[in-house]
């Protein structure tokens, strides 16, 4: 046994201590609970970027965004959190779907903007239904943010944050068999204003405050006064208390594409215009809107609208980007003419 040992033999490559002896692990066996936003991009990928090492001046584009940007860029939606927390997807069937926060693939900061492009697909951590999207990212470890959802047929609802805990999906609003859910966002307060779109160029902004919160199991209340034939095509919230992660930015802006019924994406002429928030009075819930845009020869709806901080961002749907400068035109003005398939507008990564 001593000549094979001697002959066969390699060194030991762990080292044996006293009994007695400390044993101090080469890594920390424990993830920290470090503060970080989630984010979800325009194109369905998801990823955690760490809060503290985000350099926010540097993370929010100039006037006029650079046409080299990485695709994916486009924020969907955002959320502060922490790397052990949880955070809930809210989907287009009024479904809420819990999320481990340590699951989702950690990003390495950068020296300019945070990139989007090395999330993974959103589908790869939920599973969802045919034809469910995932709208929205609410933080559930905060108590008082409950979340504002909008649906195509003009109801607005704010459910009451009494989510349980031992279920990992559960419904937030009642639906109608024909009706879905096109826009949430998570609310830590009264101060901010909900915004519905409609596809006959409306928009209608009220105060958050006129909403009373109501428990998961209610179907919501009127939001907006659709005519025959329409439908709600985008639901957000502006202000302070919206969007928890995402800084606020006085310079709101309104993005509205329109488009002819029926036409394949890309097959026929659009028009795209860009327009401060501002210009758009504020109204009753439940009222009609304000015309947001007027309809060129071969138009006759909206196909894509979005409102929120500017500049506002462009991408076909493979992620490129779309340049909307120069995009600019009154409140109730006609856009300008595109010239490639514009399927994804929003704004860049910009946390608190």
């Amino acid at each position: 046994m001593a000549e094979l040992a001697k002959k066969f033999g390699t060194p030991r490559r762990t080292l044996l201590l006293e009994g007695g002896a400390a044993v101090t692990a080469a890594v920390p066996l424990e993830v920290a609970d470090d503060p970080c936003v989630v984010v979800l991009s325009a194109t369905g990928l998801l990823a955690r970027f760490p809060a503290p090492s985000i350099d926010p001046e540097r993370s929010v584009p100039s006037a006029q965004p650079s046409p080299d940007r990485a695709a994916h860029d486009i924020v969907a939606a955002a959320v502060s959190a922490t790397a052990r927390g949880t955070i809930g997807a809210v989907t287009s069937a009024g479904r809420m779907i819990r999320l481990s926060v340590l699951e989702i693939p950690s990003l390495p900061p950068n020296d300019s903007a945070p990139s989007l492009a090395g999330g993974h697909p959103v589908t790869e951590f939920v599973t969802l239904e045919r034809g469910e999207t995932v709208l929205a990212l609410a933080n559930l470890d905060v108590p008082d943010a409950g979340v504002a959802l909008g649906t195509a047929t003009g109801v607005v609802k704010r459910v009451v944050p009494d989510y349980p805990a031992n279920r990992d999906e559960f419904e937030l609003i009642t639906l109608k068999d024909d009706d879905r859910v096109v826009g949430a966002v998570q609310l830590s307060g009264d101060d901010a204003e909900l915004v519905f779109i409609t596809s006959d160029a409306q928009l209608l902004r009220f105060a958050a405050a006129s909403v009373r919160p109501q428990g998961r199991p209610a179907g919501g209340m009127a939001g907006i006064r659709l005519d025959a034939g329409t439908s709600v095509i985008w639901f957000g919230a502006l202000g302070p208390d919206a969007q928890p992660g995402i800084r606020p930015d006085a310079d709101n802006v309104v993005v509205t594409v329109a488009g002819r019924a029926g036409a394949l994406p890309g097959a026929s002429a659009a028009s795209v215009k860009v327009t401060p928030f501002a210009e758009y009075p504020p109204k009753g819930r439940a009222t009609g809107g304000v015309r947001c845009q007027r309809f060129l020869k071969g138009e006759d709806r909206l196909v894509t609208a979005w409102a929120g901080p500017g500049p506002a961002l462009g991408a076909t749907e493979a992620g490129v980007p779309v340049d909307l400068s120069g995009m600019q035109g009154r409140r109730d003005g006609s856009g300008t003419p595109l010239t490639r398939q514009l399927a994804h507008v929003g704004s860049a990564f910009r946390p608190r």
